[in-house]
């Protein structure tokens, strides 16, 4: 069985050609798009048919099983990145919109402290950083 499969297998979710397809997509590239997903597997050719709604519900059942992490940046789309749980954040670039990991500060989650809040066990916060990339401060100068 390969690793994609593995992975959906271990999460308990069926191993469709349609989760295979997006979990590939998203894991050759990272911080994309609904939109950018479904223009790479139509230009593949991969799961033929494969509706946007289809895609949204399949987005969202790879959520759900914690194997893709959204990110919702300001002012952008929503953006799928593979889960790796392993506690990083993300920089965004106000020019081109390019988003790169930045590793977690103290390297145990939650980075941040909210103090104290009743009713609530806080395990994990997410932290973006806004600036701007090389090539856009270049191009700005």
């Amino acid at each position: 069985m390969d690793e994609v499969a593995a992975r959906l297998r271990d999460r308990g979710l069926r191993n469709t050609p349609q989760r295979r397809a997006v979990l590939t997509a998203v894991e050759r590239t990272p911080h994309v798009t609904a939109a950018e997903i479904a223009t790479a597997l139509q230009a593949e050719g991969a799961v033929g048919g494969l509706s946007r709604q289809g895609l949204y519900n399949v987005l969202d059942d790879l959520v759900a099983a914690r194997l893709l992490r959204p990110l919702e940046p300001a002012g952008s789309p929503a953006r799928f990145e593979l889960e790796t749980h392993d506690n990083h954040h993300h920089l965004v670039c106000r020019g081109c919109g390019r988003i790169q990991d930045v590793p977690c500060a103290i390297g145990a989650s939650p980075c941040l402290d909210p103090g104290e809040v009743p009713g609530f066990r806080v395990d994990q916060a997410e932290v973006t950083w806004w600036g701007l990339c090389e090539a856009c401060e270049s191009a700005a100068s």
